[in-house]
């Protein structure tokens, strides 16, 4: 009776409701739900609080930024359920303003780019065409038949170190659920407009550190580290966290550098690691519990350029627990 007075509370305001309903649509920030209801952003926050308490929202925050997010399903839909059937109109108005919104997501994350142009080319000039390597990606995680993989099931898929979202654009497809996860606020907000625009209502990107996955033990059947291992300062711990999560069966793969000596990406590009051998990342990956193997290799275009990098995909999956027969034979 308790819980159900605290949701009853809740919905007796209008603004509340309106921003109930707003952010089943998509996430929001605090500050985008006050430029929609015309509200001070205290304001805001107070209605947000008496929301979460009741368990229909729930509040990230990440940098200066909190986002708003539905709550429970077992406690919002049956909400949102009532709101349909009793009013169906409900929010048209807030919903034509969030269009607004959007369209400002649209022009900041084109900003963004415009200024950030130089360094984004630079980074991706330093090895082979990113199709090809997105082409590795797909087929390296593609259906195993003897590992009794389902047709285009990549399960519960986490992109770590997500950026702008592109794996989750490609990858996402095929999960059943999806989940970015990045340190930064900026390349959270970027991701969030692709996925949007990619019209994955599945997918949801949240802000967190590769050294702490926000995932239980086992909760996720598919992790992809790219390009970000090379920033780790210890990467060991990084591949032994992504392998907790893992469920039985589940797949974790890394894309990154071959070894090279391009010491000046220390600084131009803030790479702690120069790359990574097939020994290092194997390694890493059977001391975390993981059946190890190469997936890819793809060469530089120019193998007599020492200043070329080429690209390896290394492919670990979690094994099946043995089952007490076994364990007793």
């Amino acid at each position: 009776m308790k819980a159900l007075l605290s949701i009853f509370r809740a919905l007796a305001d209008p603004s509340r409701v309106r921003i109930l309903l707003l952010v089943r649509r998509m996430e929001l920030s605090v500050g985008e739900l006050a430029a929609v209801l015309a509200q001070s952003q205290p304001r805001v926050s107070r209605h947000i609080r008496i929301l979460a308490d009741a368990g229909l929202v729930q509040r990230a925050k990440e940098g200066a930024w909190v986002f708003v997010r539905l709550g429970d399903a077992a406690i919002s839909a049956p909400v949102l359920a009532a709101v349909d059937a009793l009013a169906a109109d409900a929010g048209e108005a807030d919903q034509a303003r969030l269009a607004v919104v959007r369209a400002e997501r649209a022009a900041a994350a084109d900003a963004w780019f415009a200024t950030h142009a130089a360094d984004w080319d630079r980074e991706r000039a330093l090895h082979i065409a990113e199709s090809d390597v997105e082409a590795a990606i797909a087929a390296a995680l593609a259906p195993d038949d003897d590992a009794g993989d389902a047709a285009a099931d990549l399960g519960v898929l986490v992109d770590v170190g997500t950026g702008t979202g592109r794996m989750i654009e490609l990858l996402g497809p095929q999960a059943r659920a999806a989940l970015g996860i990045d340190r930064s606020p900026e390349m959270l907000r970027l991701a969030r407009g692709r996925i949007e625009a990619s019209g994955l209502a599945h997918a949801e990107v949240r802000r967190g550190d590769m050294y702490a996955l926000p995932r239980a033990d086992g909760s996720v059947d598919t992790v992809v580290l790219h390009q970000v291992l090379h920033f780790a300062d210890d990467p060991a711990a990084v591949i032994a966290e992504l392998a907790r999560v893992l469920a039985p069966g589940g797949r974790l793969l890394v894309v990154d550098f071959m070894p090279h000596g391009r010491e000046e990406l220390r600084v131009q590009q803030r790479h702690v690691r120069l790359g990574f051998g097939d020994e290092q990342v194997c390694g890493w990956m059977t001391a975390a519990g993981l059946e190890a193997r190469v997936a890819r290799r793809l060469p530089p275009p120019d193998a007599d350029n020492l200043r070329a990098l080429g690209v390896t995909l290394w492919l670990g999956r979690r094994l099946p627990v043995p089952s007490m027969e076994r364990k007793a034979a």
